[in-house]
Parts: C-alpha cells; sequence; structure tokens
C-alpha cells in the first residue's frame, strides 16, 4: 500500500505542475520535471521531519514505472512519425537534418572534451555530451506550427522531418554509445563495422516484419473488433523487437521505436491506426511519461548552476547556436528566407523526451556514477544535460511565436 500512496502523490503532483505548465504556454514535460525536482529538493530539505517525502524521492516503484515509461516513450514517438510523409520531403530535410546534428554534435564533442575533468570514462561523457546535442524534439515544435497554421506548409515539412531524421541518427548514435560503454573504450574499426553490420540486420529484419508479416496478422485480429487485442498485439512486436535488438546488442529502445514506426495508417487502417494511437497516447502521456519525467527532474542536483554556472550556460549556448547554424545555414543557402531559415534553426533546437530518455539511459549504464578530482564531476554533467533539454524544450515556443508572426 506504501507504493501506491507514493505513486498517487507524485502523479498528483506532476500532472498539477504540467498542467499549469501548459497554461503559461510550456510543454507539460518542463513543470513535470520541475516538479520532480521540488519532490527531490523538499526530501533533502525536509526528510527528516517528513519521512514520507524521502520514501518518495527514493521510490524504487517510481524507478520501475519511469523504466516502463521509456519504452512507451519510444513505441508512441514510432507511431506518431510517417515514414511516406518523411520520403516526401527528404531532400532539403536531410541536408537541413545533417547540419542540424553535425555542428552541435560536434561542439557539444569539444566543449566536453574542454570542460570535463580526466577519468576512465571521459571519452563516454564526451561522446554522449556531443550525442544529446545533436538530438531534436518535434511535439513542442508542432504545436507552435499548429497554432499558426503552418503544419502543412513547406516550413513546417522541414522542420518536423528534419527532426525525425536527427532523432533517427541519434538512436543510431546511441547504439555506438552504448557499445563503447559496455567496453569502456572507443571502438576499433572493425568493431564499428561489426556494429552497423548489426544494425543493418535488426533494420532488415524488422523491416521485412513490419512490412510483409504484421500486416496480414493485423487482419486477421482485426477481424474479432476488439482494439485491446490490437494493442496487445503491438505491445508484443514492440517486446519482440527489443528483444532482437538486445541479441543483437543494440540498446532495447531501438526495438521499441521500430515497432512503432512500422505501424503506420496506410498499413494497418485508418481506424485502426486512430485507436490504438488513442489508447498509447493516453496510456503514455496521461501516466507514464508523467512519471518518468518526474523521475527525471529527481536526479537534477540545484548546485550544478552555483557551481558550475559556465559549464551550465554554456551547454545551453551550445546547444541553441549548433541547430541555428548546423540547420539554419543550409536551410538558407537552399532558398529560405533569413526569417524561415530562423525559424528552422530555433524549430529543431528543442530536445524534449528523446534526449532525456537518452540521458537517463546513460545514468542506468553508471556513466554518471564516477567522480573524477578537479572543478566538474559527471553529477554536474548530467545535471547541466537535463538543464539544457528542459530550457531548450521551453524557450522554443516562445521563440517560435515571435520569429513566425
Amino acid at each position: 500500500m506504501q507504493v501506491l500512496a507514493e505513486l498517487l502523490v507524485v502523479l498528483i503532483l506532476v500532472r498539477l505542475f504540467g498542467e499549469l505548465s501548459e497554461r503559461i504556454g510550456q510543454p507539460s514535460s518542463v513543470g513535470e520535471i520541475f516538479a520532480g525536482f521540488l519532490l527531490a529538493f523538499g526530501a533533502a530539505q525536509f526528510g527528516s521531519e517528513i519521512p514520507f517525502l524521502q520514501e518518495v524521492a527514493s521510490s524504487e516503484a517510481l524507478e520501475i514505472v519511469a523504466s516502463i515509461g521509456i519504452f512507451f516513450l519510444a513505441l508512441f514517438a514510432g507511431i506518431e512519425m510517417e515514414p511516406e510523409e518523411m520520403a516526401r520531403s527528404s531532400g532539403i530535410s536531410m541536408v537541413v537534418a545533417l547540419g542540424g546534428m553535425i555542428v552541435p554534435l560536434a561542439a557539444g564533442i569539444a566543449l566536453a572534451w574542454i570542460y570535463l575533468p580526466q577519468s576512465d570514462i571521459k571519452h563516454v561523457q564526451v561522446l554522449l555530451t556531443g550525442v544529446t546535442l545533436s538530438i531534436s524534439a518535434i511535439p513542442a515544435t508542432v504545436k507552435v506550427l499548429a497554432e499558426l497554421n503552418l503544419t502543412r506548409s513547406r516550413i513546417g515539412h522541414v522542420i518536423v522531418t528534419a527532426a525525425v531524421f536527427d532523432d533517427l541518427i541519434g538512436l543510431f548514435l546511441l547504439t555506438i554509445l552504448l557499445a563503447v560503454m559496455q567496453s569502456g573504450e572507443l571502438p576499433e574499426l572493425v568493431s564499428i563495422l561489426w556494429l552497423l553490420t548489426k544494425v543493418a540486420m535488426f533494420v532488415g529484419i524488422t523491416a521485412v516484419l513490419g512490412y510483409h508479416v504484421y500486416p496480414h496478422v493485423h487482419r486477421g485480429i482485426s477481424a474479432l473488433q476488439i482494439a485491446a487485442i490490437d494493442f496487445s498485439a503491438l505491445a508484443m512486436v514492440a517486446l519482440a523487437y527489443g528483444w532482437l535488438a538486445e541479441l543483437l546488442d543494440i540498446h532495447w529502445i531501438i526495438g521499441a521505436f521500430a515497432a512503432g514506426l512500422f505501424f503506420e495508417r496506410s498499413r494497418v487502417g485508418v481506424k485502426a491506426y486512430n485507436e490504438i494511437k488513442l489508447v498509447c497516447g493516453t496510456l503514455t502521456n496521461g501516466f507514464l511519461a508523467p512519471l518518468f519525467f518526474a523521475y527525471i527532474g529527481m536526479q537534477v542536483e540545484i548546485r550544478a548552476l552555483i557551481e558550475a554556472p559556465i559549464f551550465v550556460a554554456a551547454i545551453v549556448g551550445v546547444a541553441f547556436l549548433g541547430k541555428l547554424i548546423g540547420a539554419g545555414v543550409p536551410a538558407l543557402l537552399h532558398g529560405f528566407s533569413r526569417r524561415e531559415s530562423l525559424a528552422i534553426g530555433t524549430g529543431l533546437s528543442a530536445r524534449g523526451a528523446v534526449e532525456l530518455v537518452i540521458v537517463s539511459i546513460a545514468l542506468e549504464a553508471g556513466v554518471f556514477s564516477i567522480t573524477p578530482s578537479g572543478d566538474a564531476s559527471p553529477v554536474h554533467l548530467y545535471s547541466a544535460l537535463i538543464i539544457m533539454g528542459v530550457m531548450t524544450t521551453a524557450a522554443v515556443p516562445p521563440l517560435m511565436k515571435r520569429i513566425l508572426k
């Protein structure tokens, strides 16, 4: 019963702050992360007087639910993407995506290499910093584009498609990052080629199953006219893809994402797609994702802003400038106006849930558990990356509205 009380308190608090966040024009995830931070701060300050606060902040049940939340966030992210629509805008979007990925990736690696002190896992931390800065998240930007009636405009297609490409590339870089985490050193060329081969095998197997097998299974299930069975089938596919990814030494999150990606409207039918998207979105956004964001917020230490303000400011600055230059300049060179190019670079600056998922995976892998000697510690790196993700996600909506209006 104690576990239920802990989850109840956390869910009430994060939903309250999530709603307040949306009322002031911010994504709900910003408020939910802040709620988790307040819970951890309250436990640190008043845990001795209020033991329940301490129990909530260290709840194992919340950690388990957060892991399940990662699974469904990845699955739902795949469902929301439409590969066929991406292909129609793939030309300029790929150029913008590559620029918006390469520039912040290189800048983040350089910044982390200069700032972080020496340790046995410095190369892992450096690569992690670059990967998290290369990510883009589309929900906050899509919401602004919808409000301004620009979702189906040329600029809207480029922003959304480039963000999808960035996330796909980021998930591939995550695979390399996880290989580095496991081995403890940068892989040799042969190892990288073998990893690429396993990724290609995974893509090939899941594509064949997704395009040629799953539609037939789905039609058989759809004949039963029970949405719950359809959702169970999708969850089983996601679990199977995740298991296959683990067998190939790829993180299971890639499998969950792939299962959602192949669950296309044109392949399973409009009715089934809308029903499953509604069910998965409700479960994810209404219960699992808020608890995941609360768990993320609980890991942030405010002393990062006090003891390493220059590093935190540099991370946030590089995150914005990297996308503005990397994505905005290619857009400008391909015929977009200065205002539109600025909007594209700004729209791709939000990191959102994907970046937070990658950071949480790194946390579980122990990337932040070693504290070397020096002025900065991995704890500061973790907090700086979370703060960067929150600030970029929160800043994009008002900036986009100001630029596009």
